[in-house]
């Protein structure tokens, strides 16, 4: 016995994923949108569908009287968790918590924690002090509320430098600073607690010891209301930017069986202390040494959550409906096992070329999910034609991979990086590939410092070994000489001089950023001979130029490449190795004339104010006249 009818208070990917398992449970669903999200695929999935509001989430998809209209309105007994600014996840925002209690007077059975576990474990102040008394490892720090800027610096001065600034009801990295000395404790506080008021509507703050140089790794936990709790192991989420995880992976290459243990049972401890009942994440950082210290508790199914079900074999979503059902947990702690190994990427619409990513917003023109490779697993909310709009997170999807192992898995990331196509926005495939395939990745040397130490300059893309770039330029001039045979073909003309005779030899100039590069391409069959810097390549491929995918072996080694623009002056965008590289490939007689034409004059920015990304503006702060 389960409900009939549930209400999912989310969009986007995560609220397909528990449509999905509502499906398979047999339970209707009814989807809310804003307006702009009436097409939505979570809208097509689900049986029923409410709009609640205009496209500001605050007015829509966090609009608890809307949404408890949809409920009354639509009849269902049963309320997925909320989230906090539409992220991807389940979080209850404050300003929802009273909706706990409302949905039960109404006979509405909320799938999550109750309102007590939520406001404990939100608050980061009293989670701590919670976690100290059910002897959990914490870090050291001030557990009240720190008053203003003075007393900041007091505490700091305390605990001792470096310290940790952050919002009491924060997450997400949101309202978070590093101190190094008194002056940043006092610009941090400052900012720490204007952001906190921004993103929470609460402006508390704590400070506590920064731990240098820490892995993040947390703990999935299961709970039901008859007291039972269990530790479904471990996710390594260490690769952070602004403090928000990039790539995942379960288990983690650091633990080992005693501190998985030590980890496991504290996190089930703390469920414990605090009544809990669901699935949830007990966060820790863990040093060097591997000693762990509470960082904070997620009354919600984390993003990351996908590569747990991959190697225990549960489905958290049905565990969490069971369990608000008020059934007693299936499995015991022995029955959880570590089979295999699992990497989740999230693929957002972003530039990773600013800041390791910067939203970017646009329609996805072309669309495309690497399914057809073996165990990938893509969970997103959108399709070809779908709108990455400003209002919400620019997530487009949860890549996941499984292996046997550690190397299988991150291996088949990698393939399914390359056959992933995204075209009509910006995204973030290149830094991600460059991530799971780096040295130091590989090897599980990781810290949430890595981003910034691998690219202390910001990112820049992929860097070409000398035999890499011989590879892109032989796979170009042979794509590039494909594409011309394949329109004198079809369209009766030749923009390569061709003789009558068949010619099959031709001499191209191929303009990579770093310099110009003559090459000599010669055809058989569909095998193209290229001679570039002095080596000789064999590049063959089916050449189907239909594809948005190419599968392309250059001397025996197999490529998939993207071509992801042609025009008529030879100029030609292609994806290798996950990054866009752009080339000017050009006949040895179109060259020779292209040094008579006129360069184009860069556009004069000296007076121009850019946006980094798309936003809206909330405040001008001068006016004419003043003086900058």
């Amino acid at each position: 016995q389960t409900f009939e009818k549930l209400l999912v208070a989310n969009r986007g990917e995560i609220a397909c994923r528990v449509i999905k398992t509502c499906k398979k449970m047999g339970i209707k669903t009814v989807a809310i949108h804003s307006d702009v999200d009436a097409n939505a695929v979570h809208v097509q999935m689900a049986d029923e569908a409410a709009c609640v509001g205009p496209a500001p989430s605050g007015q829509s998809y966090l609009n608890m009287d809307a949404i408890m209209g949809a409920v009354r309105r639509t009849g269902a007994q049963a309320v997925s968790p909320k989230e906090r600014a539409c992220c991807g996840c389940f979080v209850l925002p404050p300003q929802l918590k009273p909706s706990l209690s409302l949905q039960a007077s109404e006979g509405v059975t909320f799938v999550g924690p109750d309102t007590h576990a939520i406001q404990a474990m939100g608050d980061k102040i009293e989670s701590k002090l919670l976690a100290k008394n059910a002897k959990v490892n914490t870090i050291p720090g001030f557990d009240g509320v720190v008053k203003d800027a003075d007393e900041a610096v007091r505490i700091a001065r305390e605990i001792g430098y470096p310290v940790m600034i952050k919002a009491s009801a924060g997450g997400g990295g949101k309202g978070m600073r590093i101190a190094w000395d008194d002056e940043e404790t006092r610009e941090g506080f400052r900012f720490s607690s204007q952001e906190a008021a921004s993103s929470f509507g609460d402006d508390r703050l704590l400070i506590e010891k920064f731990i240098d140089n820490p892995r993040h790794i947390e703990i999935q936990v299961l709970a039901d209301k008859h007291g039972n709790a269990l530790w479904l192991n471990e996710r390594e989420c260490s690769i952070q930017r602004r403090n928000q995880k990039v790539v995942e992976e379960a288990p983690s290459t650091f633990l080992d069986p005693e501190t998985r243990r030590a980890m496991g049972e504290q996190a089930v401890a703390l469920a414990k202390a605090v009544k809990y009942s669901s699935a949830g994440t007990v966060e820790f950082l863990v040093d060097s040494s591997k000693n762990f210290y509470f960082l904070e508790m997620n009354t919600r199914l984390q993003v990351e959550h996908p590569v747990t079900e991959c190697i225990t074999g549960l489905d958290l979503v049905q565990e969490m409906i069971r369990v608000a059902k008020g059934y007693p947990l299936r499995h015991r702690q022995a029955d959880i096992p570590i089979n295999g190994w699992a990497v989740e990427c999230r693929v957002y619409a972003e530039d990773p070329y600013k800041s390791f990513g910067l939203p970017s917003i646009g329609k996805l023109t072309q669309y495309q999910e690497p399914l057809h490779l073996p165990s990938v697993r893509v969970d997103s909310g959108i399709q070809q034609g779908s709108d990455i709009s400003i209002y919400y997170d620019p997530m487009i999807s949860k890549l996941i991979t499984y292996g046997s192992n550690r190397a299988e898995a991150l291996k088949r990331m990698e393939e399914a990086l390359d056959n992933y196509v995204i075209r009509g926005v910006t995204h973030n495939i290149s830094l991600l590939r460059e991530v799971i395939i780096h040295p130091r990745f590989v090897q599980g040397d990781i810290s949430t410092k890595f981003l910034p130490e691998v690219y202390p300059d910001g990112f820049k893309g992929h860097k070409l070994t000398d035999l890499e770039r011989r590879e892109l330029l032989a796979t170009a001039a042979s794509l590039y000489v494909a594409e011309q045979l394949r329109s004198q073909r079809f369209l009766g003309t030749q923009r390569i001089p061709l003789a009558k005779s068949q010619r099959s030899s031709w001499e191209l100039s191929v303009n990579l950023e770093d310099g110009v590069y003559p090459v000599a391409v010669s055809k058989n069959d569909s095998t193209f001979s290229v001679e570039v810097d002095g080596m000789k390549l064999n590049v063959t491929s089916e050449w189907n130029l239909a594809s948005p995918l190419l599968s392309v072996t250059v001397d025996g080694t197999q490529r998939t490449i993207q071509r992801l623009s042609r025009d008529a002056s030879g100029n030609l965008s292609i994806q290798f190795l996950g990054t866009v590289y752009k080339l000017q490939i050009l006949t040895k007689a179109a060259a020779e004339l292209s040094k008579y034409m006129p360069e184009k004059v860069a556009e004069d920015t000296s007076s121009i104010l850019r946006s980094p990304m798309p936003g809206t503006v909330v405040a001008v702060s001068v006016k004419p006249g003043d003086t900058v």
